[in-house]
């Protein structure tokens, strides 16, 4: 079947404004905002919506990818804010003994001050935006399955390849809508990037896991940092002969504060969502997959907070580890929670079989090879979920993976290497490999890996792969005396063994021998083996689900529903306002949180132990410019009806005039689901106060000079 690519509703004829059902809903691409100028400016948006459409214009130039989240710059010499939690691996790498970062803060004592964040910390300017669907589908039309995920993946590259050929930017190709368009962005990178300024954790986590994804919320979640250049401005490794950088734009922040009802909008790069997808993958994901992700992540949550008992230096090692564990898990619990309070399961089924009723079996063949493919990826789910963990949660094992994979790659051509393992991904393999040093620990990571390997022996035999039996044993007390050796045995824990062997693997040659090093060999060979597979579904999907997107916004174009494009980390926009949250009967909550509530829940333990000089200047209430005028106070937090997800983290919230007035941070638990199912009546975000961050640099943590960048009052 012969499809036309879509470009959101109008592929369709739809009007974009005519279907924005609620005005909080939906991440929008930029270049849709224009379509939505009546439903803004009713909103209260006093700008021009065709200013918003720009990526590469002001205000949106000043909203960057930052590790893995959002910021933005907020000052023309490349002083760039974030939330603490996404900045915290650049805190946490620069902990020491004589000087806790997590736990004091840190501000740099003037810019030759400021830390080298880790090395493989990233900010992503996007400079371009420019669709590409013809030039990627061009070779794929009358492919399937490998075919057609080989030839778009072909094309994929050599659209990146020429888009890098000039130097000096990154580029990617962005999959909207599931394989029916695709966009080049092209990026700046920015890899030195250092800590200007942290509060104490007791202020940027205060309440930690208590408090993550509830309201009312009294959390500093913020964090400075500078990115800088060569002297040339082009993108450099860190040096301390760079410059500053200078972006092309930077926020300017409001001295007013936000009250309930007021125009709020927010810009950020959301990671996923899956609220296009079918009811199978709905039901999936409530009945397998998050039930699993809550299980497995409280299991390594566990293991590391046993093994930090025993080890002050753990602890820090896996500082940062075991809070986005923590994060992910609530997360999933959150989303579970959220999607059966909803009911999105029967929900979802019964809108799809009135779509595929309404399509009138238009898109039959495709759709029901579609609904087979998906339940081959959902029988090896298991799996895969323990095996990308094994990667993810160690260092010395994900050393030794990525070292071999490269080795593999560089044996090929450039352009038909993997992506992650070309030449402009090397950069980023050192930088992690350079990392390791201050993130390991070997009694840690045997731990991780005997619960996730034991984990792994007991899927059934069609569900593991051999090469994990081979090495790792049957039986628990195989898989100990196994990694015992391993870990005794091998040199990976020296930062020079593996710059050494990834010199070697770089250019395809021969790594030295040890034995993480084999064990990774015959991995790999079980990941190749695993990824043939995947591809081939992967090939399939990206053929049909076109067909799946044309019956649902025919569908929902006869609803009149809103029409967007699922999250996918590229720069998206949502719009709404200031909104109170009423979860559930006889339960209010206001819109904005004041330092008031941070002495009602201060009790000087963790997590809620709020720092003297934080409740000394509370009990001075001495707030200054930043007083709330009808409160008479200084607020903290504030909530808004914006739609949000992972990788908003460190959105900045913008009021009418386009003005900073917020730092997005969390949701609420009710909302937690919304990655998955939209419910106006819970979605909320949850907002640093921008008066809040002013204050503590004024008057409690005090940066003059910061606030003179910024250019608000220093009192």
């Amino acid at each position: 079947m012969t499809r036309k690519p879509l470009t959101a509703a109008l592929a369709l004829g739809m009007s974009l404004a005519a279907v924005a059902a609620h005005a909080n809903e939906g991440m929008w691409m930029p270049t849709q905002l224009p379509e939505l100028a009546r439903t803004l400016k009713e909103a209260g948006f006093k700008g021009d919506p065709k200013q918003l459409a720009d990526v590469t214009a002001p205000p949106l130039s000043a909203v960057v990818r930052v590790g893995g989240g959002t910021g933005s710059f907020v000052s023309d010499d490349g002083l760039l804010l974030t939330n603490h939690h996404v900045a915290y691996g650049v805190i946490q790498y620069n902990a020491s003994k004589e000087h806790n970062t997590i736990d004091d803060g840190f501000i740099a004592q003037g810019r030759d001050d400021e830390r080298a964040a880790n090395p493989d910390y990233r900010v992503l300017v996007t400079v371009g935006f420019d669709k590409v669907t013809d030039e990627v589908l061009k070779d794929a039309r009358g492919k399937t399955g490998r075919g057609y995920y080989d030839a778009v993946e072909s094309a994929r590259k050599r659209i990146v390849a020429d888009c890098e050929a000039e130097g000096g930017v990154r580029c990617s190709v962005a999959n909207m809508y599931y394989g029916s368009d695709f966009y080049r962005i092209r990026q700046l990178e920015l890899t030195d990037i250092r800590l200007v300024y942290a509060p104490p954790r007791a202020i940027g986590n205060y309440g930690d896991e208590v408090d993550n994804f509830m309201w009312p919320r009294h959390t500093g979640d913020f964090t400075l940092l500078r990115a800088y250049v060569g002297k040339d401005g082009k993108p450099a490794p860190y040096s301390k002969d760079n410059v500053p950088y200078h972006p092309p734009a930077h926020l300017k922040m409001s001295l007013d504060g936000p009250k309930e009802g007021d125009y709020a909008m927010l810009a950020g790069y959301p990671g996923t969502t899956y609220r296009l997808r079918t009811a199978a993958e709905f039901a999936n994901q409530i009945d397998s997959v998050l039930p699993r992700r809550v299980e497995v992540f409280q299991q390594l949550i566990d293991v590391i907070e046993a093994q930090g008992k025993t080890s002050a230096d753990a602890r820090t090692r896996y500082a940062s580890q075991l809070q986005s564990l923590k994060n992910n898990r609530k997360r999933a619990a959150g989303e579970l929670e959220g999607l059966l309070r909803s009911d999105a399961k029967s929900q979802r089924a019964q809108d799809e079989q009135a779509m595929l009723a309404s399509a009138d079996g238009k898109y039959k063949a495709d759709i029901d090879a579609l609904f087979a493919s998906l339940a081959e990826d959902r029988a090896v789910g298991s799996s895969e979920f323990l095996v990308t963990l094994m990667s993810s949660q160690t260092q010395l094992l994900r050393s030794a993976l990525l070292l071999e994979r490269l080795r593999v790659e560089s044996l090929k051509p450039d352009a038909e290497r993997e992506a992650g393992y070309q030449q402009r991904d090397q950069a980023l393999i050192e930088g992690v490999l350079k990392q390791v040093q201050r993130r390991y620990d070997p009694t840690v990571e045997k731990a991780l890996l005997t619960a996730l390997l034991t984990r792994y022996q007991q899927l059934p035999d069609a569900q593991r792969d051999s090469h994990y039996d081979n090495l790792f044993g049957r039986t628990p007390a195989e898989l100990a005396k196994h990694l015992d050796e391993l870990y005794a045995q091998t040199k990976l824990g020296d930062e020079a063994q593996r710059l050494s062997r990834f010199e070697a693997a770089r250019k395809g040659g021969f790594i030295e021998a040890d034995p993480l090093v084999s064990v990774a060999s015959a991995l790999v060979m079980a990941q190749l083996s695993a990824e043939r597979d995947s591809k081939e579904r992967e090939g399939e999907q990206l053929r049909l689900r076109p067909s799946y997107m044309q019956a649902l916004f025919a569908w929902r174009a006869s609803q009149g529903r809103a029409v967007y494009p699922d999250a996918n980390s590229t720069l998206r926009i949502s719009y709404g306002k200031v909104e109170a949250l009423h979860p559930r009967d006889a339960v209010s909550y206001a819109p904005v949180t004041t330092v008031a509530g941070i002495v009602e829940k201060n009790t000087n333990t963790v997590p809620f132990d709020a720092p003297k000089p934080l409740l000394a200047a509370i009990a001075k209430g001495d707030f200054g410019s930043t007083a709330d005028p009808v409160l008479k106070t200084q607020t903290v937090n504030f909530l808004t009806n914006l739609d949000t997800t992972g990788g908003n983290s460190g959105s900045p919230v913008l009021n009418a005039k386009g003005e900073l007035i917020g730092l997005n941070f969390d949701s609420n638990w009710e909302s937690v689901s919304a990655s998955w199912w939209f419910d106006p009546r819970y979605k909320r975000a949850v907002h640093v106060d921008m008066r809040y961050l002013r204050w503590l640099l004024a008057k409690v943590y005090p940066a003059p000079a910061l606030l003179q960048e910024i250019g608000v009052p220093a009192e």
